[in-house]
């Protein structure tokens, strides 16, 4: 997500071939040029990767995503359930 996303800051919201580093730290109140969907595992509370979700689907949502899936017994982390973000 963040290589697509610079990417398409750098290029005006357009995909092209590219080569470089990032350093893009998405969160809450970031502005999304490319990606209109994800899919993504439950992460870590506090993480930047919990950020990330935030930033693309709203605090409130994120939090009661998060909520249903323990009270369900979801697994969490690399090897657990997912979730797909639209």
């Amino acid at each position: 997500i963040r290589t697509l996303e610079t990417i398409g800051n750098k290029f005006n919201g357009k995909l092209q071939a590219d080569s470089g580093w990032t350093n893009i730290f998405i969160k809450p109140g970031y502005q999304w040029q490319v990606v209109d969907a994800f899919s993504t595992n439950f992460h870590l509370p506090k993480s930047t990767l919990v950020m990330l979700v935030s930033a693309f689907a709203g605090r409130e949502l994120t939090l009661d995503a998060y909520q249903h899936a323990i009270d369900q017994g979801y697994r969490f982390f690399s090897f657990g359930d997912a979730m797909f973000i639209k």
